[in-house]
């Protein structure tokens, strides 16, 4: 694979270098400085600030229990109540999911009342905090709860995440695991809860949500032995709670996740987390992070906006997340075991919002990684026969307009990335563009999808002239003529959409007559 060096043009941009007579660098000069996790998190940002790895399995992060748009990603800054933390996290959707795995410490007794809702259950013993008693970094997130001084911390490993809490003196050590705690739409409908003995809890919660069959299996080790356990369902079936009790005042759990089993989240945490070290882990964590940010480099005197490129930069790179197990396996998209062999499998392709920006920057600073970001949805097209429009755990959820899988493997195509089967690509971008969604089948018939039949019918064909395009160009590449000349001309039917009059893309009517009246504003065209 070629190696090379990152140049991005710009005022503030500069060579991203590393020789061998490169100074050494001073704790001051990281890039990690310049991350603040907490931008994004206000206002409609939908991030989270908690503890992730560099496109990780695990986002190890607090969830505020709210439910709202603003809270898609289970955290808002305006919030100020804790309702647990949680293994998997969505950054910067428009959709609410995940949540997973809540772990909430607590200091008093846990009592269950009888047909108490899961979510009141998690009111009566959810923390509250304030900003002031935060702090997150790359790789790290901490946060002391007003009502009951506890201490918790979190960081992160590729497949593992790690949690300390620090518990005052005179009240309980309890911790609570609520499997039922769901954000927006997700609902649990199984889930399993197991005390295998005093150090080790295993788990699995299965959820019908944005993802409609999500799968995660889950196995915790703790670095104090449990004292007691409890387990209830809280609010009806496959909403089960345990609350285990501990004996020490510090107590230290490491866990790790699956999509297919048990056994798997176990190899997947003891291959990555093998030690009990925080310090050392946290600082490998922020290590990983400087290895990804130093691929590009700015210059300026402005802290300010070093931090605003920066956390962008952090960003682009907590999703998409590792899918497959330590062994290859994971989940497939009907459910059955899959296994990727020779490369890892990834999730949370959000293709609409990253085929214009994202996916080009990491043909750029992630070639390996694009290799097997293709391989993963070729994946999904030899499971479906079609590539993905929005996967997420395993799951197509067909949001959004486009095809736009297509773009980002016709890209890697034509920059030359990969190792993967370009005819099978060709066949899976052929087959996807032919696939009659969204009106498609009226692109051949009248060149246009026409808006009395098909609502948002001008953004939905404008993206797929697009997409058209880069199957055209891959197929030139490929010395496929007739393909090529086929989708070139189909490409085209953007034009059919200029309104010359008002100077817009407008809708037509299946009559040819355009879309009226017409308010350039409306958000549906």
């Amino acid at each position: 694979m070629t190696k090379f060096t990152t140049i991005i043009s710009g005022a503030l941009l500069l060579l991203a270098s590393c020789t061998a007579n490169s100074p050494k660098q001073t704790q001051e000069d990281r890039l990690t400085n310049f991350v603040d996790p907490f931008i994004g998190t206000a206002y409609h940002g939908h991030t989270y600030p908690g503890a992730a790895f560099p496109f990780g399995q695990i986002q190890l992060s607090p969830d505020n229990g709210t439910q709202g748009w603003d809270w898609c990603s289970g955290y808002h800054y305006s919030d100020s109540i804790l309702a647990g933390f949680s293994h998997l996290h969505l950054s910067g959707t428009g959709i609410g999911d995940l949540a997973d795995i809540s772990f909430l410490p607590v200091s008093s007794e846990v009592t269950f009342q009888e047909g108490e809702k899961n979510a009141d259950f998690v009111t009566r013993y959810s923390g509250k905090y304030s900003h002031d008693q935060e702090k997150a970094k790359a790789g790290y997130y901490a946060v002391t709860l007003k009502n009951s001084n506890i201490k918790a911390e979190f960081t992160v490993t590729e497949r593992a995440g790690l949690h300390r809490y620090s518990f005052p003196e005179g009240g309980e050590n309890n911790l609570i695991i609520n499997l039922g705690f769901a954000i927006n739409w997700d609902k649990p409908y199984q889930t399993s809860l197991n005390v295998v003995d005093s150090l080790l809890v295993t788990g699995s919660r299965l959820s019908n949500g944005w993802a409609k069959d999500q799968h995660v299996y889950f196995a915790a080790r703790f670095s104090t032995p449990i004292t007691k356990s409890i387990t209830e369902n809280v609010g009806g079936e496959g909403r089960t709670v345990g609350v285990l009790k501990f004996g020490q005042k510090q107590v230290m759990a490491k866990v790790g996740i699956s999509s297919v089993s048990i056994e798997n989240a176990l190899a997947n945490l003891d291959s990555s987390l093998p030690g009990w070290d925080f310090e050392a882990t946290a600082q490998a964590a922020s290590d990983a992070w400087e290895k990804e940010l130093s691929k590009i480099r700015i210059q300026s005197s402005d802290s300010a906006q070093k931090t605003i490129f920066y956390t962008s930069l952090y960003h682009t790179m907590v999703a998409p997340s590792l899918f497959s197990d330590l062994n290859g396996d994971f989940k497939g998209v009907n459910g059955d075991l899959q296994k990727a062999t020779g490369y890892n499998r990834y999730t949370v392709f959000s293709l609409w919002d990253t085929y214009r920006a994202l996916h080009p920057l990491f043909t750029l600073t992630q070639q390996a990684k694009v290799n097997d970001m293709v391989k993963s949805m070729l994946d999904h097209y030899k499971q479906t026969g079609l590539l993905p429009v929005w996967e997420l755990e395993g799951n197509e959820t067909w949001c959004m307009v486009g095809n736009h899988s297509i773009s980002v493997i016709a890209e890697a195509i034509l920059k030359g990335i990969g190792d993967f089967d370009q005819q099978l690509a060709f066949e899976a971008m052929k087959v996807t563009s032919m696939h009659d969604r969204d009106g498609m089948g009226y692109h051949d018939k009248l060149g246009y999808i026409p808006a009395d039949k098909i609502q948002q019918s001008v953004a939905k064909a404008e993206e797929v002239c697009i997409d058209d395009w880069a199957v055209a160009a891959v197929a030139q590449k490929l010395g496929k003529t007739e393909d090529a000349a086929y989708f070139a001309k189909r490409a085209l039917n953007y034009r059919n959409y200029f309104d010359k009059e008002t100077g817009f893309m407008r809708g037509k009517l299946t009559n040819g007559q355009w879309t009226t009246p017409f308010d350039p504003a409306y958000s549906k065209h």
